[in-house]
């Protein structure tokens, strides 16, 4: 089956900001406890972090962590994660109905960011809470000395402040199962007012207000509206949260889900426009795609937990297993940000750690990679320059809700510092292989230097503990650079990242 791509160095979507890449860590289920920390184990350092984790970590390199949640926040005191571990109070966590300890808080946390190399995004309970508390999170965490909270900061062993730069204001406020619920006007006044006083203190924080929790919402697209009409000369983002399921089994349908992505993507960046219009302003607001993943492998089995009469600690929950179909999809999401990256410039995958997770641990066991770790990978590390634009003429198939849909998925990056474009590529047909041409123009001295696939036979194979690497991506075969153009077959049901020099 032929497909013609077309691209030109001069053709430029935007240039994709590097958070697009990052991740999200929140207290629930083993995460955090058995996830990033687990004191006593034979890989943990003497701070109680997990060294083969950290060291998976890195190979993501995410930018950025969103913390500590998510439905967690909205009922969470930050100030019971701070000072002596032993003083610290046991609490009831009602968004996961479980324990919580408070032994990782904001200093254990921060730690672990330094250990990475990661920047912290922090989010504020809106839920439960309010200004106030936010004001005083904010001067504990970004204040250098000399006032109540930052000198009990230096109190409790961190002289030099974190100067956290991104901040969440609430979580999924939309949502009718969040601690705190409010309607869109209630949360765009309190988002505009807390917002407002964050900035009193540091107007250059970058400001995250709550958007839908999914385009299923009763309330979405008007919630968005109502809330930027209230707090859009105050944020610098809204968020976006959506999760994909494949309950019924039809590959087909959901590999199409990144094109009803595209669509949600879309129709906000519409609002976003039509209040920016009506406020006569020439600030921008982003969106903040801050909580993504595949999530369905795991739901019957949490409800033992979740609807228990009992308050666990760190249970195992939201432990999706991932297979090829999933990875695929992942891939055709990523793939969407590339592509509008000029709306979403920042998007965390939920989360990093066993809760529907890239990376998997046992407790006191190993840690290994989820097939969805992959094109992950290869996003955050070669996914960073210039999104060109791409003229795609191929094959298409239909689902039961959408027409032509492309059978292939693909993204370009062109990276002029270091000389390279690189396509990440998905192709959805079941049974046909692609015959790939794909014109480079403007690149003239292009040559292959890696070609990167992954596939597998069987879509519903997965990666364990005993055998970590069933799914893995493999060198590519075929392809190559001919006649000012790279050619190749891509094999069906496959995912692939192809790398080119295109220095001069």
């Amino acid at each position: 089956m032929q497909t013609r791509v077309t691209l030109h160095r001069d053709f430029v979507t935007s240039t994709i900001d590097g958070r697009l890449y990052s991740a999200f860590l929140e207290h629930m289920g083993r995460a955090i406890y058995g996830g990033i920390y687990e004191p006593g184990h034979p890989q943990a350092d003497a701070n109680g972090f997990r060294q083969d984790v950290l060291s998976l970590v890195r190979e993501l390199a995410p930018p950025l962590v969103r913390y500590p949640g998510g439905n967690f926040v909205s009922a969470y005191n930050w100030e019971d994660g701070i000072g002596p571990r032993e003083e610290r109070p046991v609490r009831l966590d009602l968004a996961w109905h479980s324990r919580e300890s408070n032994q990782v808080g904001i200093h254990e946390f921060a730690d672990w960011c330094e250990q990475a190399g990661i920047e912290m995004m922090l989010a504020v309970n809106l839920g439960s809470r309010g200004i106030d508390e936010a004001r005083n999170f904010l001067e504990y965490v970004n204040h250098p000395g000399g006032s109540a909270w930052s000198d009990e900061r230096i109190k409790n062993g961190r002289k030099d402040p974190w100067n956290v730069r991104l901040w969440c204001l609430g979580n999924e406020m939309d949502g009718p199962w969040q601690i705190g619920h409010k309607s869109a006007a209630e949360y765009g006044h309190l988002a505009n007012e807390t917002g407002k006083a964050l900035k009193a203190y540091d107007r250059s924080l970058e400001l995250v207000a709550c958007g839908s929790s999914n385009p299923k919402m009763a309330s979405y697209p008007e919630w968005e509206a109502t809330v930027l009409d209230h707090c859009y000369e105050t944020v610098d983002h809204i968020s976006l949260h959506m999760y994909f399921t494949n309950h019924e089994d039809q590959l087909g349908d959901y590999l199409a889900l990144a094109e009803q992505l595209d669509r949600y993507i879309m129709s906000i960046a519409g609002v976003i426009d039509y209040i920016q219009a009506k406020k006569r302003t020439r600030h921008q607001v982003h969106i903040c795609f801050d909580e993504w993943n595949v999530w369905y492998h795991s739901v019957q089995q949490d409800r033992r937990v979740l609807e228990g009469s009992d308050w666990p600690f760190a249970p195992p929950i939201l432990e999706d297993v991932y297979n090829v179909e999933d990875a695929l999809l992942i891939g055709c999401v990523l793939n969407t940000f590339i592509r509008r990256s000029d709306r979403v410039r920042i998007a965390c995958i939920a989360q990093l750690v066993n809760v529907i997770a890239p990376i998997m641990t046992d407790t006191g066991g190993d840690a290994w990679r989820q097939t969805i770790f992959y094109p992950l990978m290869f996003a955050s590390r070669y996914g960073r320059g210039k999104a060109l634009q791409l003229a795609v003429d191929g094959p298409t198939y239909q689902t039961r809700e959408l027409e032509d849909v492309p059978c292939l998925d693909v993204s370009a990056v062109h990276d002029d510092e270091g000389g390279f474009v690189t396509l990440f590529a998905v192709n959805r047909h079941q049974k046909e292989a692609l015959d790939l041409n794909v014109a480079l123009h403007g690149f003239d001295s292009a040559r292959l230097v890696e070609h990167q696939c992954l596939n597998h036979p069987q879509m519903k194979v997965v990666n364990t503990a005993s055998q970590p690497d069933q799914v893995r991506p493999v060198a590519g075969e075929g392809a190559g650079v001919e006649d000012g153009a790279l050619k190749g077959s891509l094999p069906p049901l496959s995912y692939h990242m192809i790398r080119l020099s295109v220095s001069a």
